[in-house]
């Protein structure tokens, strides 16, 4: 594979808006793209309107894309294929299609995310799902609706092979999409991830009119976490420096189409987490574990408080963050660290969150040293 060439043909795994958000753009570049639907009534719709109704109504797909909901024909002699399925569905809809690649076909994560059974990051389900094929990342600040527009924007191709990353550079890359190549494959997804916590959090700062200087110092100290966290685990620094960081943080945490903003928006102004989710879209996560060896900790103070803030049935209520433990207090608005090791509470550490905070919140419990327990926040 040279240097910026493109390949293809090109099937792109997933219909919902990043996908047809992907294809509207390589046709625009004069790349058909194969847009395969798990869904056929799905797909029969996209064919019939000649655009995707349902997730980007409006934005027509090019003559030359091929909508399909069949997998066979999706992946026939695809030498580069896009999985842009939500994180949750990727291993159960990805599994039964690995017998139809290509043999040096090569994959490519666009899903944000981590599996929620296992915690594994996309590249590494891929990796497991599909091992011996060459695998890449596309990821960085980019709402599907103003890619199809042919927006400007600035993506992330990472692999741990540069000529794979160079390959869906110059598959992708084009008069309005700018590709950077990096081979921090974990930063790249950690950042695509873990700034989905921060979102919601500075959705709740917006709704309770907290003011710019707090979601400014909320933004800051959220990357921050990401950024230590990243690095504990092995990633590099500068990654979250970059478009998958800090541009991506930014994008989500402020921007008008961000879903995980909404969702903390919508819970800050009074809805239940049910009709907030189903408004936005948008599904909050399971906790996940990540383990590492040692006495290393990690402080993720904004993190534990929206972690706790969504302490119902679907969250594990264990969190530890450096030396202390978060949790709540008998008053329903206010939060309280408690030492973990004693079990007791720290005197004057109390904090006020308002009144559309009054649920009741289960205590935190505390988690052996040696691991380390975050929430890695929205799946979509």
């Amino acid at each position: 594979m040279s240097r910026g060439a493109g390949i293809g043909p090109v099937a792109i795994l997933g219909a919902g808006s990043w996908g047809t958000a992907l294809a509207i753009h390589l046709g625009r570049r004069g790349m058909p793209a194969r847009l395969w639907a798990r869904d056929e009534a799905l797909a029969r719709d996209i064919r019939e309107r000649g655009e995707n109704a349902r997730y980007l109504p409006g934005l027509p797909l090019a003559a030359s894309a091929a909508v399909t909901g069949d997998a066979a024909a999706a992946l026939d002699g695809a030498r580069l294929v896009i999985v842009a399925i939500p994180s949750q569905f990727v291993r159960a809809t990805v599994t039964p299609l690995v017998a139809r690649l290509e043999p040096e076909a090569i994959l490519v994560s666009a899903t944000k995310g981590m599996e929620p059974e296992r915690g594994l990051r996309m590249s590494e389900l891929l990796e497991e799902l599909a091992p011996g094929h060459p695998l890449a990342v596309l990821s960085g600040p980019s709402f599907a609706r103003e890619v199809a527009l042919g927006r400007p924007a600035a993506l992330v191709a990472a692999s741990r092979r540069l000529d794979v990353a160079r390959a869906v550079q110059g598959t992708l890359a084009g008069p309005t999409l700018r590709i950077y190549t990096n081979g921090d494959v974990l930063g790249v997804e950690l950042g695509g991830a873990l700034k989905n916590v921060i979102a919601i959090a500075a959705g709740l700062s917006d709704s309770l009119a907290l003011g710019e200087n707090a979601r400014a110092a909320l933004v800051t100290r959220g990357l921050a976490e990401i950024a230590r966290l990243g690095v504990k685990l092995g990633a590099s620094a500068r990654t979250f420096a970059g478009l998958t960081g800090l541009g991506d943080l930014v994008l989500t945490t402020t921007g008008t189409q961000s879903r995980n903003r909404a969702l903390g928006l919508a819970i800050g102004q009074g809805k239940s987490l049910r009709d907030a989710e189903a408004a936005t879209r948008t599904d909050l996560a399971v906790t996940y574990d990540y383990r590492f060896g040692g006495a290393r900790r990690v402080a993720l103070f904004v993190k534990a408080e929206v972690l706790n803030l969504f302490n119902q049935s679907k969250i594990v209520n264990s969190y530890l963050v450096d030396q202390t433990v978060l949790t709540a207090s008998n008053a329903p608005t206010r939060f309280q660290r408690f030492d973990p090791f004693t079990e007791t509470p720290v005197q004057g550490t109390h904090w006020d969150f308002g009144p559309n905070f009054g649920r009741p919140f289960s205590r935190f419990a505390y988690q052996a040293p040696r691991q380390a327990r975050f929430a890695v926040g929205v799946r979509f």
